[in-house]
């Protein structure tokens, strides 16, 4: 079987635009791009199961700098580049000379020389920034403490496959205002979807991003609602996503946080506000107990692997198109 070069639905005039580009936000995408990003996985999704090659990347390669621990993003993205027929490099951030001290910018253009992209997961989204600005190849957030882009993708194609829309779907987040619910909640307003976010007093988005959410909610047809009331938030949502109370980086807050986020778990009294459809959503991995009971996450709602899976398809897509 001959591997596909080009899809026929997508012709590569519409696909020029996104060469080159980097992924450090969501919202650094129009909806229209998001759409057609998430279209493009799910064509590439079904090619995989109908087990028909599709590798545009032959010859290139991806390099993976990870100064976090990593499950999903680092098999996810060097299955994907496999698949796509290309390889990845993995890097330890510690191992790097950028562990000794070396500037971003003299790693980037370095990098720039001997990879065909970096994707980065990382702590500061400042220094993904610094690297994107010297880099003249790609340059993928695969997590920062703001944001978290391709798992917001991954979320945004599991709705999508699941309810077959995603304006108007009434989307609820229930917990930390962190990296998760930052890039969730751009992607659904730029995608036209009704946006619910419940978070504890002193844990709420970050307010900048909030107002920029609200102005694209504004131009594509979504809404957005913030809130510190979790029923409020639930109420006949279509899909429920909660991420876990303490995030890394924050693992000295955690006594404080599981006080602060105890009324906040998601659980069968919780979601019995939402529509009888709804789907559960969890970026794993998820602490059963904690920010959701095991009723929820492994109940008949749950949608959380199929959501862990589509890491690799939404995350192929983007390689395609950008590298």
């Amino acid at each position: 079987m001959q591997p596909v070069k080009i899809l026929d639905r997508f012709p590569n005039a519409q696909w020029a635009k996104f060469k080159g580009k980097d992924l450090l936000r969501v919202d650094e995408f129009s909806g229209e791009e998001l759409m057609q990003l998430l279209e493009l996985a799910a064509h590439i999704k079904k090619l995989q199961k109908n087990g028909q090659p599709y590798q545009p990347l032959q010859g290139k390669t991806l390099g993976m700098i990870f100064d976090k621990s990593s499950t999903r993003t680092r098999v996810s993205f060097e299955v994907g580049m496999y698949q796509l027929g290309g390889m990845a490099m993995f890097l330890s951030g510690k191992e790097l000379q950028l562990g000794r001290g070396e500037p971003i910018s003299d790693t980037a253009k370095v990098m720039s020389r001997y990879v065909d992209a970096i994707m980065i997961r990382t702590f500061s989204h400042a220094g993904v920034e610094e690297l994107a600005e010297h880099a003249s190849i790609p340059i993928i957030n695969g997590l920062t403490d703001d944001f978290h882009p391709c798992q917001a993708l991954a979320d945004m194609l599991t709705i999508w496959e699941h309810k077959g829309k995603l304006k108007g779907i009434k989307l609820a987040y229930v917990g930390d205002g962190n990296n998760v619910a930052n890039s969730l909640v751009l992607a659904a307003v730029l995608l036209g979807m009704d946006v619910r976010v419940a978070t504890p007093p002193g844990y709420e988005m970050n307010a900048a991003i909030v107002e920029q959410a609200k102005g694209y909610a504004q131009a594509n047809g979504g809404k957005l609602l913030v809130t510190h009331d979790p029923v409020e938030a639930v109420k006949d949502a279509d899909a429920v996503y909660t991420d876990v109370w303490t995030s890394m980086g924050f693992e000295a807050e955690n006594e404080q946080r599981l006080q602060a986020f105890a009324a906040y778990q998601v659980n069968e009294k919780l979601v019995s506000h939402a529509s009888p459809e709804y789907l559960f959503l969890h970026c794993l991995p998820a602490h059963r107990g904690e920010e959701v009971s095991a009723g929820v996450i492994d109940g008949a709602n749950s949608v959380v692997f199929d959501q862990a899976e589509n890491r690799l398809h939404a995350q192929k897509a983007v390689l395609a198109a950008v590298v």
